[in-house]
């Protein structure tokens, strides 16, 4: 199983936060109907992945008809989260 980086507080150790591609990917595909494709999210050299709440605002809204993917990543992302890291 093919494993992507995300961003965690262990980003630069040997503890890097790593995520199945499958889910990255479809975090990713949300993230490319907002803010449009990045492919240095997918080949590497881009901030180190998601972080741990784009990644959970992203899959909420993943859930939802894709009409409707804008306004669930910015109800996650404006108050549907706290101290996340």
């Amino acid at each position: 199983m093919k494993m992507m980086p995300i961003q965690t507080p262990y980003r630069r150790s040997e503890m890097q936060g790593l995520i199945a591609e499958e889910i990255y990917m479809k975090a990713y595909e949300v993230y490319c109907y907002i803010y449009g494709p990045q492919q240095a999210m997918i080949e590497g050299g881009c901030r180190g992945g998601f972080s741990v709440g784009e990644l959970v605002g992203f899959l909420y809204a993943a859930s939802f008809p894709k009409d409707q993917w804008r306004h669930k990543v910015n109800e996650a992302f404006n108050g549907g989260m706290e101290n996340i890291k």
